[in-house]
């Protein structure tokens, strides 16, 4: 048994709440197990200057904890740039890129800024399923407001951990195993299966092939339960 009484394959309890941030053109909280991420989305009807004239959108991501959202208090970003959380916003913005026809989207930019709560384990992951229920609703103000003649959006996309803990492949790692793991990993998918990104560890022993595949064989299982939270949440098929 996990720390919190958990079976290997199981996920945190979670709930995706739409439309949080009450101005944003998108948003979601996202609460998994003591994870809560609140991510807004901002369209603005301009792309970067390396994205000029070339009739394509673009799709970024902020992201940062506030200073107690863990255990400790971490500082503020401010004019000093965080490299932890650099990595993090580029993974995510990486990812959902891959969720949208750029094209499509035309010469504007949608902005996801991702901000823990609370933090206990798996934020990065939180940020990128939470952030499709944001940028869905923001492709719907678009289109509302007659932006766009079709959804850019291809397909949702969410995001787990998964990791070995005492030697056992377990899906969706809370803090304190996470900060034991012998290995752990980041896995971000489609809804049709596909993989957007694999990061992966080994924090002591090296993980073999067999381990590597049941913790993406975890990963998708975990991945799916989102997807249909999204979808559900969305009220879409």
């Amino acid at each position: 048994m996990r720390n919190d009484g958990r079976q290997p394959d199981q996920l945190r309890p979670f709930t995706l709440e739409r439309n949080f941030a009450k101005f944003a053109e998108g948003s979601c909280l996202i609460k998994i197990g003591d994870t809560h991420m609140l991510v807004t989305a901002t369209v603005e009807d301009r792309v970067p200057p390396f994205m000029k004239g070339k009739g394509s959108g673009w799709v970024t991501a902020e992201y940062s904890m506030l200073p107690r959202s863990g255990r400790q208090r971490n500082q503020r970003d401010l004019m000093k740039p965080n490299g932890r959380n650099m990595e993090i916003q580029r993974l995510i913005g990486r990812a959902m890129r891959t969720a949208f026809d750029l094209e499509a989207l035309g010469e504007r930019t949608i902005t996801l800024d991702c901000d823990a709560l609370r933090a206990d384990g798996g934020t990065r992951c939180a940020a990128i399923t939470a952030a499709y229920v944001a940028a869905y609703d923001a492709v719907a103000w678009m289109q509302k407001n007659r932006m766009l003649k079709r959804s850019p959006i291809k397909e949702p996309i969410a995001a787990i951990s998964v990791g070995v803990v005492r030697g056992m492949e377990v899906l969706d790692l809370n803090y304190e195993e996470d900060s034991s793991a012998n290995t752990d990993m980041n896995v971000v998918m489609t809804a049709s299966g596909k993989f957007i990104e694999i990061q992966g560890t080994a924090e002591h022993d090296p993980f073999s092939v067999d381990a590597l595949g049941k913790m993406l064989k975890l990963g998708q299982k975990g991945i799916n339960e989102l997807i249909a939270a999204q979808r559900a949440v969305l009220e879409i098929d």
